[in-house]
């Protein structure tokens, strides 16, 4: 694979495999599992957010008058 595949896609084939593990662990069963699935899911998510927010920092530092 090229690195420019990689830069352009290897975090979202990343997020895609944790979202499915996480998926697969909730199926499997109770105990350490619900644990995989918390975190295989909620990764993603808290990444999303956190992306959001550093995104609309750097909107706002771009605004005139500031």
């Amino acid at each position: 694979m090229s690195p420019a595949f990689l830069r352009l896609w290897g975090m979202p084939i990343l997020l895609g495999i944790l979202t499915a593990v996480g998926l697969v662990a909730a199926l499997l069963g109770d105990g350490l599992w619900d644990a995989v699935s918390g975190v295989a899911l909620g990764l993603p998510v808290l990444l999303g957010i956190w992306h959001s927010l550093r995104r609309q920092e750097r909107v706002q530092d771009r605004r005139p008058g500031r």
